[in-house]
This record gives structure tokens, C-alpha cells and sequence, in this order.
């Protein structure tokens, strides 16, 4: 592959994950690891992209350390996962429309079944994200005041 080439692909590559990313802020999904993994691609590139990398690292860090600060939260996102796969499930085998279902059936369930695949897809990314987190956080309140005070430190320079 020329130089080029890897270029445009890595660029392309950057830009789409970085949408996603913020696309799915909205949505189910890992935006900040979206973004933080569009930003890295397209640091290589840009100026701008690089400047940015390392405040979303941290700031995705701490919400992945402050979500398993405690048990309550630790069971609040692991139901999360769960109700999220339950409905990427429910949106893959597409049941008809309830007769409660207020607008047309083509508004019920919306999007079709990659709409489900991506959403179970998103529940497996988070409870890995919960494990990986658990492992690293959970009791280990120094790291998470040491992630505390680098925003801050971001936020006055």
C-alpha cells in the first residue's frame, strides 16, 4: 500500500469513527471511545486532532472509573448492557406491532435488524468496558482523583 494511499485510508478511517462517536452520544453506543479512536487516527494528520486526544482519553477514563465507584452504579450499567442487548434482541426478530402501538407499523421498531445487531454489539462493548473498568478503578480512589485532577489542570492551562 503507497503512502498515499494508507493516508486517505487511516483519514477516512479517523473521520468515520469520530462521527460514530458523536453519533452515538445520542445513540446506544461508546461515543467517547468512538471519539477518542476517530481523534487518534486523525491526530496523525492534524494539528487540531492531536490537541484533543489526550483531554477525551481522560475524560472517557473518569467516566469509566466514576461508573464503578460504587455497587449501585456497577449493577446500574450492567442492567443497562443487559436492557440494551434485550433490545437489540427484540429489534432482530422484529415482532409485529402491539395493538397499543399508537402510530403506523412501519414506525414500530425502526431501522431493521442491523439496527438490533448493532445495539447487541454495543451491549458486548459495554461489558467489556465494565470489566475492564472494575478491573483498573474500582477501589483505587487515588486513580480516580489522579484523572480528577488532570481535567482540572486541563481546564486552568
Amino acid at each position: 500500500m503507497t503512502g498515499a494511499a494508507k493516508r486517505i485510508g487511516l483519514e477516512i478511517l479517523g473521520w468515520t469513527l469520530l462521527l460514530l462517536g458523536v453519533a452515538a452520544i445520542f445513540l446506544p453506543g461508546p461515543g467517547l471511545l468512538g471519539i477518542f479512536a476517530g481523534l487518534a487516527l486523525l491526530s496523525q494528520q492534524y494539528d487540531w486532532a492531536e490537541r484533543r486526544v489526550e483531554p477525551v482519553r481522560i475524560r472517557a477514563l473518569l467516566g469509566a472509573a466514576e461508573g464503578v465507584e460504587t455497587w449501585p452504579r456497577i449493577v446500574a450499567s450492567c442492567l443497562g448492557a443487559l436492557v440494551l442487548a434485550g433490545c437489540g434482541v427484540l429489534w432482530i426478530i422484529k415482532p409485529p406491532a402491539p395493538d397499543w402501538w399508537p402510530l403506523s407499523d412501519t414506525w414500530w421498531l425502526p431501522g431493521g435488524i442491523w439496527t438490533g445487531v448493532t445495539q447487541v454489539a454495543s451491549a458486548f462493548i459495554a461489558v467489556g468496558l465494565i470489566v475492564y473498568s472494575y478491573r483498573r478503578f474500582h477501589g483505587r480512589p487515588d486513580e480516580v482523583e489522579e484523572l480528577r485532577s488532570a481535567i482540572r489542570r486541563d481546564k486552568e492551562g
